[in-house]
């Protein structure tokens, strides 16, 4: 088989890579191990319920976002439609003693929020004020810390973290992790005077299209990856691949395998891209001295587990919130609860609610070890402790998804990754390694990075 751009992995990277420039033209083949494409996102549909066990929401935070919704939208003949989540689930809850209380949106709730300090409240007023950091590799907990206070890391950063890493503030890294946070005190010396000077900058239609509002798809996330895989059709994927290896050849590149059914199978091609994890790069580029890959592959990853819990009749009991985060000096047994069906439609009976925990993460990793049963148990207890239904009400759904490599982690080796990725690229023309190891995590990090690369590959 021969193609012009062979792309490695059909997660949501590979994939919108490969329909980008199929899209413009472009021959495009993608192999993928596993038997299905879509990588970490699949949805999910019993008893009136709709739930991911992978990603279940994104941030518009770039226009990417918003133009690959309204090309999969017309292609999947309206089957593909972004879903935003309402006003109402706007509210962020962080667990403080017995009970959820919601972060400060204003003035008026940010002086009378119990979660911070009253110190701490006085010293955000000199915030603006305050020197810049000189540490290029200051951690996301060292710089809260020193610009806002403890009780900002404890009950604001720690469990944002939580939620979006399933990390720790103290070993990520401010400019890998959160690089727009860095930027807004490296280039305006303050986050409050950089956040209100950044909302005054001027910004084109297609800056706006970057609403920064929470999305998935109406349906679930997995009707995104099915466009694609739709419009690039069974001839462009290869499933079920194994013993992957790819190598330079006469100028381009040879990928040998073998298929679903054991048969030796090859691909030439033009330019490679993958879009795996690190931890399989050594095994599939065998020409990267053994000292650089060990560079490109040190990402650790957070394990984390995913149960989906849903209640057909909530009997009044309003979650209304985009969900609620635990602090770790809460010593509580899990990191955060979502509301999905507080956000999109559909996930639910019209009566009842879904809600995903999430277990683990990289303070945590035995937790991925646990039976089903003792983590059932532990979903119960929050349930009613946390949830606050009655003791005699049980959930209707318990679903456990557990991921052994599901979050990376930006600590202090990225940046070696990132210069050791770059040489690898520069060494062997037509090689590009993407995918989360690099350009951040999130959905909207995936799709802008893909794009990126198709436009790059497209040029």
């Amino acid at each position: 088989m021969k193609t012009d751009i062979l792309v490695i992995g059909a997660g949501l990277t590979g994939l919108t890579t490969a329909y980008t420039l199929a899209s413009k033209g472009k021959n495009v083949h993608i192999l993928e191990q596993n038997d299905r494409t879509g990588g970490q996102i699949l949805t999910h549909k019993e008893n009136g319920f709709v739930f991911e066990s992978g990603p279940n929401t994104g941030s518009i935070s770039n226009p990417e976002v918003a133009e690959l919704f309204e090309e999969l939208e017309k292609i999947s003949g309206g089957k593909c439609k972004l879903e935003t989540a309402p006003d109402a689930a706007k509210k962020r809850l962080i667990w403080k003693g017995d009970k959820f209380h919601a972060l400060p949106s204003g003035l008026g709730s940010a002086v009378s929020t119990p979660l911070f300090t009253l110190g701490d409240k006085f010293r955000i007023l000199g915030e603006p004020w305050r020197k810049k950091g000189t540490n290029p590799d200051e951690s996301i907990g060292e710089l809260t810390r020193r610009r806002l206070g403890k009780s900002f890391v404890d009950y604001a950063v720690d469990p944002f973290l939580s939620g979006v890493y399933a990390g720790d503030p103290n070993t990520l890294i401010t400019r890998y992790a959160l690089p727009k946070l860095y930027n807004l005190e490296q280039n305006y010396g303050s986050f409050v005077r950089g956040a209100m000077k950044k909302a005054k900058e001027p910004k084109t239609d297609r800056d706006k299209l970057a609403t920064k509002k929470v999305f998935s798809a109406i349906g679930g996330l997995s009707n995104i990856t099915k466009a694609m895989t739709d419009y690039l059709g069974e001839d462009r994927i290869t499933l079920g691949i194994k013993n992957l290896k790819i190598n330079p050849q006469n100028g381009g590149w040879i990928a040998t395998f073998l298929d679903k059914d054991g048969n030796a199978k090859s691909v030439s091609a033009q330019k490679v891209v993958t879009t795996c994890g690190s931890y399989v790069l050594p095994e599939i580029l065998p020409f990267i001295e053994t000292e650089e890959m060990q560079k490109i592959n040190n990402l650790k990853y957070a394990p984390m587990v995913e149960v989906s819990v849903g209640i057909k009749n909530t009997n009044g009991l309003d979650y209304k919130a985009f969900g609620g985060l635990v602090p770790t000096c809460e010593k509580k047994q899990i990191l955060g609860i979502l509301f999905p069906s507080a956000c999109f439609t559909s996930r639910a009976p019209e009566e009842g609610a879904l809600f995903s925990y999430f277990i683990g993460g990289v303070k945590h990793a035995e937790m991925l070890d646990k039976s089903d049963s003792e983590l059932t148990t532990i979903v119960e207890d929050v349930f009613h402790e946390m949830l606050k239904f009655p003791s005699s009400v049980n959930p209707d759904l318990i679903k456990i998804f557990r991921h052994k490599c599901a979050i990376p982690q930006y600590e202090i080796t990225t940046g070696e990754r990132w210069t050791a990725v770059e040489k690898a690229e520069r060494d062997f023309p037509g090689l590009i390694i993407a995918g989360n190891l690099r350009d951040g995590i999130g959905m909207a990090h995936r799709i802008k990075q893909a794009r990126d690369i198709a436009e790059k590959l497209n040029g």
